[in-house]
């Protein structure tokens, strides 16, 4: 028939189409979501692992049954080749989504070469972690996992298992990932990665959803387990780095946001670290990824390496003898898929060798199918199940991009405003936007981003208010090595108003990259005190960037009148910074990391304990750090004010109830959490309400932060000088009055670690703080 259809046209004709026929054949093709089970296939009748009605773990013991020894042994990497006579198809274990679906790496599992273009791309993790509200990550982490499913159900993916959250703890200001992260502080973090994993993964955000037929919406993978934050410093690299953590930090600060990831958010994947800790590679380590994760936490999902985590325990760390000892030791200590192709090329000589078993290869390969069979990826055609009304349409979709919008709004931070220049008269006024971040909107996306549904700068924002706004870009790069000083205090003499829009970008800090300086780089604080110094009226100062950078000198400068924090805001940054700029939206982010000055880079970055010592180390985080700060964690100013009162609390006195409790080197009663027992830590809470007033003129949404501290507060340096405990946003008009209320457990907020990692309650007078108020509540042992 084509060829006759062929026969009767002309040439060019026939060319065209034929190509159009081509291009429709390999887009039905593609349009398919890969699957196994087939119901149109009768063999798929024959298999045990097309059964629904079977139990997840039994139907992936049956798949892994019939595998050849070489088959099993070709599923053990990121990039799985498909096994054709069972049906089953090839499988990318790689993809990323850390605040959108992303395709990001060498061979990634999402592609945005079909219908779908474009996903949305969300504020960086650490400025939405800057709203410090919970719900809204939840619902970010729904329509991440929504538009994961749409891209999939497009036939535009390989894979649903996304590589993300990363909840590694910013414990160090020049840590290039640490924009990545929901910032330093571990209750934070950890409530961050279960808002994730349960909206990702298709949860309800109090986590009791019964998942339709048990199947995930998408997979999340907790990362980078454990103490991993340090990537490129001054020569020492993730790769070799052995990352020395006594045992109170370990247990106070790196491991709970993941236990809460496991525990709470039933995270089904976890990615294990480059790094070594007290010297066994974390991807080696049978006591962190089996016993702990397995079995403590019942952590029930698979176990990726960070991508070539597994060779460089042979080829950098000398960690094991031979390539085979490593595979040995991976497989062994509890991990099932190596990103990379090192066990690929391994695991064969390593079983020949009898350094593994193939029960060991079984046992991974159980853990990996059983995600698979829990992503509906076994059970026939995914558009005809659960999630496959799921859409191309669905994908930057307009409530979508609303969200990216409000997420932006809500996390972007007033840092100075004293003399209330903000916001800007939205009346025309001559108006000069100055900066190299003014005008690049890939700046905004931060890294891990994949391509955004819109491009919006923030000077295209701007012009939406001020149309005549009048650009320069004042240096050559976020680096700064030129600057067009003369040109920019020119253009600065001549406007009514001056917005300088400096800050950092990927060039500057990144994965692989850690910076040895908090300085703006280059000559941007000189572009920015000379454009002030000329400028008619203060002027305002926008920074954008992931980490912390020491702007003191803009701080103590009256000619800056403002500095905003729009760390990496996504694809509706630009709006949501216009939007405050002008008013329309009142700023209510706060910081989630400390901003410290220039002189903490002689803190070795190595140095990973939290906290101070009587040898001048400062200690880290605002919970240990005896030093100067540019900015408090938690700062974060309004457009109007804000009070706080304490109301009620149910129990100002809480009992322990131990028969046998002992005493510290302070004198000071203690008891073991893991020896009080569930009934006892349920019946040792209290619940505090705090009122909220907004006593300004101005409508706004306000994280309310509590803190705890205990009486002897950080004395000796074991104890922390102050602790979050909780937080919650409130929306209130002007002149109205909100109620907030916390639940305050014993063994929840009141416990420390000891030097042995063991958590304690002590007895003695605690206090809770939200803003200036303060209200005491005693523990008796």
């Amino acid at each position: 028939l084509l060829s006759s259809l062929v026969f009767r046209i002309s040439k060019p004709m026939a060319k065209m189409i034929l190509l159009l026929l081509i291009l429709f054949f390999l887009h039905g093709v593609d349009s398919s979501p890969p699957h196994a089970c087939d119901a149109s296939n009768p063999t798929t009748k024959l298999f045990q692992f097309c059964r629904t009605d079977l139990s997840v773990n039994r139907r992936a013991r049956d798949i892994v049954s019939r595998l050849t020894v070489d088959e099993k042994i070709s599923q053990l990497v990121n990039s799985a080749p498909g096994i054709p006579r069972l049906g089953v198809p090839a499988y990318q274990w790689w993809s990323e989504a850390l605040h959108g679906v992303a395709d990001v790496g060498p061979t990634p599992g999402i592609r945005f070469n079909g219908t779908v273009k474009a996903a949305t791309s969300f504020p960086q993790v650490i400025l939405t972690a800057a709203s410090f509200d919970s719900y809204l990550w939840f619902r970010i982490a729904q329509v991440i996992g929504k538009e994961a499913r749409g891209v999939y159900n497009a036939g535009q993916a390989k894979g649903m298992t996304f590589w993300a959250p990363n909840i590694n703890i910013f414990r160090d200001p020049r840590w290039g990932r640490g924009q990545e992260t929901p910032g330093e502080d571990p209750t934070v973090t950890g409530a961050y990665a279960v808002a994730y994993v349960r909206g990702l993964q298709g949860d309800s955000f109090d986590g009791k959803k019964t998942l339709s037929g048990g199947h995930l919406q998408a997979s999340a993978c907790c990362k980078h387990f454990t103490a991993y934050d340090l990537d490129r410093w001054k020569g020492i690299t993730r790769y070799v780095f052995n990352a020395q953590v006594s045992l109170a930090d370990m247990a106070e600060t790196y491991q709970p946001p993941f236990k809460k990831c496991i525990e709470e958010g039933r995270a089904s994947g976890i990615m294990c670290a480059y790094n070594r800790v007290n010297g066994i590679p974390s991807c080696a380590d049978p006591n962190l990824l089996t016993r702990t994760a397995r079995g403590l936490w019942h952590f029930n999902g698979y176990i990726t390496s960070d991508c070539d985590a597994v060779s460089i325990i042979y080829d950098d760390q000398g960690y094991a003898k031979t390539p085979e000892d490593a595979v040995a030791d991976v497989l062994k200590a509890g991990m099932d898929v190596n990103c990379g192709s090192y066990l690929q090329n391994h695991t064969k000589s390593a079983l020949q060798q009898k350094k593994v078993s193939e029960a060991d290869i079984n046992r991974a390969l159980i853990n990996l199918f059983s995600v698979r069979i829990r992503l509906g990826l076994f059970n026939g055609d995914p558009t005809k199940l659960t999630y496959g009304n799921i859409s191309p349409n669905d994908v930057c979709s307009p409530s979508h991009q609303a969200l990216a919008l409000e997420a932006a709004r809500n996390g972007i931070v007033l840092l100075k405003n004293p003399l209330k220049l903000l916001p800007l008269s939205k009346r025309s006024v001559s108006l000069a936007v100055i900066g190299p971040n003014a005008h690049v909107a890939k700046t905004l996306l931060g890294n891990y981003a994949g391509p955004p549904c819109k491009n919006v700068t923030p000077l295209d924002a701007i012009r939406g208010y001020v149309k005549n706004a009048v650009y320069h870009k004042g240096c050559d790069s976020v680096a700064c090595s030129n600057a067009a000083v003369e040109q920019a205090v020119a253009i600065a003499r001549s406007a009514e108003r001056v917005v300088l829009i400096m800050g950092l970008d990927q060039t500057q800090e990144k994965e692989d990259m850690d910076r040895v300086d908090l300085s703006l780089p280059g000559k941007q604080r000189e572009l920015i005190t000379s454009v002030a110094k000329a400028a008619k009226k203060p002027v305002v100062l926008v920074l954008i960037c992931g980490g912390p950078v020491d702007v003191s000198f803009a701080k103590d400068n009256d000619k800056i009148g403002s500095i905003v924090w729009a760390g990496y805001p996504g694809e509706a940054g630009g709006v949501a910074f216009a939007e405050i700029l002008f008013g329309d939206h009142n700023p209510g982010g706060r910081l989630p990391v400390t901003w410290y000055p220039q002189n903490f880079v002689d803190v070795k970055m190595t140095d990973m304990r939290m906290r101070s010592s009587s040898s001048g180390y400062p200690g880290r985080t605002y919970r240990f750090y005896k030093g100067p700060k540019v900015f408090e964690f938690g700062h974060g100013l309004s457009y109007t004010t804000y009070s706080y009162s304490f109301k009620s609390l149910t129990q100002n006195t809480l009992y322990l109830n131990q028969s046998k409790p002992q005493t510290n080197s302070d004198s000071l009663r203690y008891a073991l959490v893991s020896e009080m027992g569930r009934e006892s830590c349920d019946t040792a809470k209290t619940k505090v309400s705090v009122m909220v007033e907004n006593q300004g003129e101005m409508a706004g949404k306000h994280p309310v932060l509590m803190f705890m501290r205990h009486e002897k507060g950080g004395e000796d340096g074991t104890r922390a000088e102050k602790q979050l405990v909780g937080f919650q946003s409130v929306v209130l008009s002007k002149g109205e009055k909100g109620e907030v209320e916390f639940e305050i457990g014993v063994c929840e907020h009141l416990c420390r670690a000891n030097e042995i990692g063991v958590m304690v309650v002590e007895e003695g007078k605690y206090f809770l703080t939200v803003g200036d108020s303060e209200l005491p509540l005693t523990v008796n042992v």
